[in-house]
């Protein structure tokens, strides 16, 4: 398949375009410079410089493509507009050709919650409250084999959210202790990066559409659990203390709301409907051989 991928130089972007490559899919990476067409090109991909602001270039790139994936967002405050610019050329440009369509989104649009589903009421932080109705625009499309994924914490590979636990705050004294995000009793929902990109490979080849997954792997510990784990593996011996809520918003900022969630997910969904079957380490015991 001709498969049209963005954000394929990111964190979960280039696993996804490793797993397309070796499942001999033809991909067309979506990449900002030059240095990062480098990076695209070197992973088996051909790479296409454009911007996600860029409508009309997305809108010809996607209708050249047997189907798209599209995992990136400049991950600030441009990020609601770019996506939809995005989204709605990508939709254009697939109208009534029943075409896959693989969007994203993130567990967080369902806040807390002890058991999650993809059935569970949206309740967004401030921080990704624009991601709900452009998800439903997707999965509403009309001619194309829209699915929606809403990944958990994502780790593996030394990136994602582990690695802005273990830059957190040290407590002074002969014994520090590193600094928890919030009292450290919530739970976060956690995927290996390499079980989230067979996520997308997967609802690609053979989501129904309209399709919602959680990109969950089942496993959610504490916010403590990972913290001491973390702690454990900067050299600290695992001590850790909680950072009162207030002074958690005031260092991360709607970051920090959105990491105060108490999640829990499953990612059974995936399973029935795709087959998927996450084989990653679970995150406690890639953080153990993790250098930070």
């Amino acid at each position: 398949m001709r498969v049209l991928l963005t954000g394929g130089s990111g964190y979960i972007g280039a696993s996804v375009l490793d797993r397309l490559v070796s499942g001999g899919h033809q991909v067309t990476a979506v990449v900002r410079s030059a240095a990062k067409a480098d990076l695209v090109r070197g992973r088996g991909a051909e790479p296409a410089i454009a911007d996600l602001s860029d409508g009309n270039a997305l809108h010809e790139l996607a209708a050249a493509s047997d189907g798209v994936i599209h995992v990136a967002s400049p991950g600030d405050e441009t990020s609601p507009t770019a996506d939809e610019i995005a989204v709605t050329s990508f939709l254009r440009a697939l109208r009534n050709t029943d075409r896959p369509f693989v969007h994203t989104t993130g567990v967080w649009v369902h806040g807390s919650g002890s058991s999650i589903t993809e059935s569970t009421p949206m309740n967004a932080p401030r921080l990704t409250a624009w991601r709900v109705p452009l998800a439903q625009l997707v999965r509403e499309a009309q001619g194309v084999r829209t699915s929606v994924i809403a990944p958990a914490v994502v780790y593996g590979k030394g990136g994602g959210l582990l690695n802005l636990v273990a830059a957190g705050p040290r407590t002074a004294g002969n014994a520090p202790a590193l600094t928890m995000v919030g009292p450290g009793d919530q739970h976060w929902s956690t995927v290996h990066v390499d079980d989230l990109a067979e996520l997308y490979v997967l609802a690609l080849e053979k989501a129904p559409a309209g399709s919602y997954f959680l990109g969950a792997s089942g496993v959610n510990p504490t916010v403590q659990e990972l913290t001491e784990a973390v702690s454990r593996s900067v050299g600290l011996a695992g001590r850790v203390e909680a950072e009162p809520v207030v002074q958690t918003l005031d260092r991360l900022g709607l970051l920090g709301e959105a990491l105060l969630l108490d999640q829990q997910a499953s990612g059974e969904t995936a399973r029935r409907v795709l087959g998927w079957s996450p084989q990653g380490p679970s995150v406690l015991e890639d953080i153990a051989r993790t250098e930070f």
